[in-house]
């Protein structure tokens, strides 16, 4: 036998068998269960997996590929390495942004098409797959209020993938044949200046040039501002520009700030009659994170047959109130693997009207090695070829084992945490809640030196100009508090918070920073909740 033929032999004990193996097969659940026995070792009380370490990236900068292979085992102690200082996100002492922690079944949903490789290019690679992917989108459809039978929806690689398919189609509406011809006259992208960093990103990808987008003021609420919205429409058509996409975020990613979509598909109607317009202006709903509340559509708040407190029910309600209009959006973008449970990546583009992706659709003639079987080709309008299945899987995992009733009690989970947090912020009077206008499971807020009046103090940060040099020291001081807050989560000890540099933009210009708790760990409790004003208290006490 060759050296060639005694390495296959061997390499063939590293592969998933494609017939019944029992032997072999165990050999591959054995090592999956090895695996997370390795990672059971590393927890902890802490909120984080193993001990942390210094990086190395010079040393990891030097790695050469070995001439041999590598036993199973060997490997399997390296990759597990990797995860050795991980915040564990699903940890109740972990509250340091929008991630959330897998359900068993959404993980079993990735390893499953991890195994088989399905391409959801074509149904020609997995019908089933296939299928999955057009009941989820047909599941959330009925569910944010679009009729399934005219939707539509296509997976792709992150919350930044689903606003870059809207302004890409709104871009087609806006200016026609640009996919064929290119850009010939200048286009625009609206958003609130609370919106993500998501708009420039698309502008500067679709050759808009991220200057293309237009910023436009929030309330204080965090929501967009619709006179400012109107003044921008306006002198952007003055302009000759047209415009490509109204982004409505729904849900910010630092305050959980909700836009008026209502009011902006109203304004939208409204100078398209009047101003006579030959095209109509695309809307797409950023709600990657806020989706998850449409679950509270047609829940009987007077009833509340889940028992939710007072004030976590008036959160919801209010909130609902706004996400109850995302079927007047004409694209959505949704993320399972933020407020629905989900492991990376699970990202799902909606039309209102699938017959939009004919904006995108690639020539036949193009594909000449493609689209040869099967009815559902999703590959001749995605920007992706390659499309792993594993985000379809694991949407649909979570959307059949939660139901309507278990996103409820998670996502008013999150919020019920999130409100017994603020109410003990509001009873300390170092400490003030930023984001009081809004409610979701995310809380900013800062401490100020003793003797601040933190009823006024928010009001002068904001608006008064000789303010500013305080305002720039009771950013570092809540800058230095957070650093601490983080060692000592590092360490294994205290709760890992968040941070946001810039949650607001003063009237004086200077950037105003906070604390961040978000909370959506269905293991979180008020023990954890006020452990963060322990924390909390307990930094700003060492670092004054």
């Amino acid at each position: 036998m060759s050296r060639y033929q005694e390495l296959l032999e061997q390499l063939r004990q590293a592969f998933p068998t494609p017939v019944s193996n029992p032997v072999h097969d165990g050999y591959v659940v054995f090592s999956l269960l090895k695996a997370l026995d390795r990672v059971d070792a590393l927890k902890s009380q802490a909120p984080i997996l193993g001990t942390p370490r210094p990086a190395a990236y010079d040393v990891a900068a030097t790695e050469k590929l070995a001439s041999g292979a590598r036993p199973l085992e060997e490997v399997i102690s390296e990759l597990v390495h990797c995860l050795d200082g991980q915040l564990i996100f699903g940890h109740p002492r972990s509250q340091v942004n929008v991630v959330a922690t897998p359900s068993i079944a959404s993980i079993v949903g990735v390893v499953l098409p991890s195994m088989y490789n399905p391409n959801l290019c074509s149904d020609e690679a997995n019908l089933g797959c296939s299928e999955a992917e057009v009941r989820v989108a047909a599941m959330i459809a009925d569910l944010v209020g679009f009729d399934p039978q005219r939707a539509g929806g296509l997976f792709t690689f992150g919350g930044t993938g689903t606003l870059l398919y809207g302004v890409k189609i709104g871009l087609e509406k806006a200016v026609p044949d640009v996919f064929e011809q290119g850009l010939k006259q200048p286009a625009i992208i609206l958003c609130s200046r609370q919106s993500h960093y998501a708009c420039a990103t698309a502008a500067g990808w679709l050759g808009l040039g991220q200057q293309s987008v237009r910023k436009v003021a929030a309330r204080d609420d965090n929501g967009i501002d619709l006179v400012a919205l109107e003044q921008a429409c306006r002198t952007a058509h003055a302009a000759g520009e047209r415009i490509a996409a109204i982004v409505a975020t729904m849900g910010t990613t630092d305050a959980f700030g909700v836009d008026d979509l209502a009011g902006v598909h109203a304004l939208r109607e409204r100078l398209v009659a009047e101003l006579k317009l030959d095209y109509r202006p695309h809307i797409h709903a950023d709600a990657v994170i806020g989706w998850a509340w449409s679950v509270f559509n047609g829940y009987d708040f007077a009833a509340n047959p889940l028992g939710f407190r007072g004030r976590t029910l008036r959160a919801l309600a209010g909130t609902q109130n706004a996400m109850q209009h995302l079927h007047l959006a004409d694209s959505i973008g949704i993320d399972f693997h933020k407020t629905g449970f989900a492991p990376y990546i699970s990202s799902l583009f909606m039309l209102r009207d699938r017959e939009d992706f004919s904006q995108i659709v690639r020539q036949r003639s193009t594909t000449p090695y493609l689209f040869h079987t099967g009815e559902y080709h999703p590959g001749l309008f995605s920007l992706e070829t390659s499309r792993s299945a594993t985000g379809v899987l694991a949407a649909l995992a979570n959307l059949l084992l939660l139901g309507r009733e278990g996103f409820q009690t998670l996502i008013g989970h999150a919020v019920e945490m999130a409100e017994l947090l603020r109410e003990q912020i509001g009873a300390r009077p170092e400490l003030s809640v930023m984001n009081d206008q809004n409610h979701g499971p995310v809380t900013l807020f800062r401490a100020y030196p003793q003797g601040t009046d933190t009823f006024a103090v928010k009001h002068r940060e904001q608006h008064d100009p000789s303010f500013r040099e305080q305002l720039k020291k009771n950013n570092d001081l809540n800058r230095r508090i957070f650093e601490r807050v983080h060692a000592e989560a590092m360490a294994g000890r205290g709760v890992a918070l968040g941070y946001t540099d810039h949650c607001r933009t003063a009237d004086c210009g200077e950037p105003i920073s906070a604390l961040k708790s978000y909370v959506l760990s269905p293991f979180a409790d008020e023990g954890r909740m006020s452990s963060v004003i322990t924390h909390v208290l307990a930094a700003r006490r060492e670092v004054m």
